[in-house]
């Protein structure tokens, strides 16, 4: 999962972007980047890490121009080298910069159609710069010296012809002006807005709406699933459905754990979907465990509390904040490597004893991925004196992985994959679970008659991925690429290769 975000300007954007970046940090921790544009000249600064470990003051200087775009990332099925940080850039034609959100499920076969019949090099895993590069060759399949807002939207919308899966972009053409686009199926999130100020209006895009908020733009709507905006040097807005027969499917998962809570994706606000899935999560409880025993409910900070209070409320039972949260350690379900995530649970969680001593316990969390973090976090109810741990899930098992760009692990190592429900009870080592039903998922999610959609995309839930291209070959090659030690491999590798050239 990543964060994206584009700024028409008309002053300096390097601080605007930042900010921009540190409100969107929560979709990707590994690395970040910016690019400006000051007349033709290009400004780029991009590196592993945090936003405010990788911009300090004298490459927030370097970045000079009214027009700019940026990046937080971390890494899918590829590596987390600092090659692969974006934005990522192509000198023709025009010059091209473009950071992307998602993940495109024929990246193998655009890679052999670009080298073999467009002739382009790619130069990493990322089909980040895959995605740039069909873009570029579009742009200059037209033969034009000279483009306008038309040619921008018919290289979009050869775009969505060759490219399939999900994906959300943003990038700048060279001396003509600021595009973003969504995928025909709209499964990524990205909106766009508006500012006036005493030199005229300024556009922004951005992967989500707090984005907007925080730097006082007015959310105009989304980018509809197949559309493209372009903002030319002038600050003129053009807007054109891009893609033949689009179909709003976005993921469920951004409402269950990536969005922040104050955003509103799809005409859906984040807050209210999480606070339906704790009423309808209470629902169930009442129904399927009528005679519950439960003197507590605790959330497992911190996208799980807006469900868990609900929860709390519907079951007329008591809320407690049973767990510190430490700040500065990241968010674990994006960590790689099991033993990382392991340690930093440990870290970024500690019990207050007095909320669980003797006490039944109901432990609410989003979801339940790998189910390791959940298990320790049992423990350590326990380990504070709890008398039974009860666990609830906002949403249903997750058996499936996601191949639209969340980092969702290999089959293998999704707890639920191929378990039952009571399976996966013992293994967290709970009293009790309960899962939330995908009907009653969906429910809460849709906020029916006041947004667009009309299904989302479930596939981690029950393996029915939107797209319509997702072979069971897709899914053993996915596995290879996405297991943990798949994933050490890599970073051994990628190691040696450091030390081959440091010892040279």
């Amino acid at each position: 999962m990543c964060g994206i975000v584009g700024i028409f300007g008309r002053e300096p954007v390097n601080q605007a972007l930042y900010d921009a970046l540190l409100v969107l940090q929560h979709r990707g921790q590994d690395a970040a980047g910016i690019v400006t544009l000051e007349g033709q000249r290009l400004h780029l600064r991009k590196d592993n890490g945090l936003a405010r470990d990788v911009f300090r003051t004298r490459h927030m200087i370097d970045l000079k121009g009214n027009l700019g775009i940026g990046h937080v990332r971390y890494p899918t099925a590829g590596c987390s080298s600092s090659a692969e940080a974006q934005p990522f850039y192509v000198n023709s034609p025009y010059g091209i910069t473009l950071a992307h959100n998602g993940n495109l499920t024929n990246a193998d076969e655009l890679k052999q159609d670009l080298y073999r019949e467009d002739l382009r090099h790619i130069n990493t895993s990322s089909d980040s710069e895959i995605l740039l590069n069909v873009f570029a060759h579009e742009l200059q399949a037209l033969g034009k010296m000279r483009i306008d807002a038309k040619d921008v939207f018919k290289a979009v919308a050869a775009v969505h012809r060759r490219c399939r899966g999900g994906y959300a972009a943003v990038a700048m053409i060279t001396g003509y002006g600021l595009v973003g686009f969504r995928d025909p199926f709209g499964i990524r999130p990205v909106v766009f807005g508006r500012r006036e100020t005493d030199r005229g209006t300024e556009y922004m895009i951005a992967s989500e709406s707090v984005a907007l908020d925080s730097l006082g733009f007015e959310l105009i709507r989304d980018i509809e699933p197949g559309e493209a905006v372009f903002i030319d040097m002038d600050g003129r807005l053009h807007t054109l459905q891009c893609a033949a027969n689009p179909v709003h499917s976005p993921c469920v998962f951004e409402f269950v754990y990536f969005a922040r809570p104050d955003s509103i994706i799809d005409d859906i606000f984040v807050h209210k979907a999480r606070s339906r899935m704790g009423d309808r999560l209470a629902r169930k409880i009442r129904r399927v465990w009528p005679d519950y025993d439960i003197d507590v409910v605790i959330p497992i900070p911190d996208t799980s509390r807006t469900a868990a209070l609900e929860l709390a409320t519907c079951l007329q039972v008591p809320y407690a904040e049973g767990f510190i949260k430490n700040r500065y350690i990241g968010r674990t379900f994006i960590m790689p490597g099991q033993q990382a995530r392991k340690k930093s649970v440990r870290q970024k969680l500690n019990a207050i004893y007095s909320e669980f001593r003797g006490k039944n316990v109901l432990l609410v969390d989003d979801s339940i991925v790998r189910g390791t973090t959940s298990r320790q976090i049992v423990q350590m109810a326990r380990d504070a004196g709890a008398r039974r741990v009860y666990f609830a899930s906002a949403a249903p098992p997750v058996r499936y992985p996601n191949v639209y760009g969340i980092d969702m692990p290999a089959a293998s190592e999704l707890v639920a994959h191929g378990r039952s429900e009571e399976e996966v009870q013992r293994i967290i080592g709970a009293d009790r679970l309960i899962f939330q039903d995908l009907d009653d998922l969906i429910e809460a999610v849709m906020k029916r008659g006041k947004s667009k959609v009309t299904r989302f995309d479930t596939s981690v839930f029950n393996g029915e991925y939107v797209t319509g291209d997702v072979s069971h070959q897709y899914l053993e090659q996915l596995e290879l690429l996405r297991s943990d030690n798949a994933r050490q491999s890599r970073e051994n590798n990628v190691e040696c290769e450091i030390g081959l050239h440091n010892s040279d």
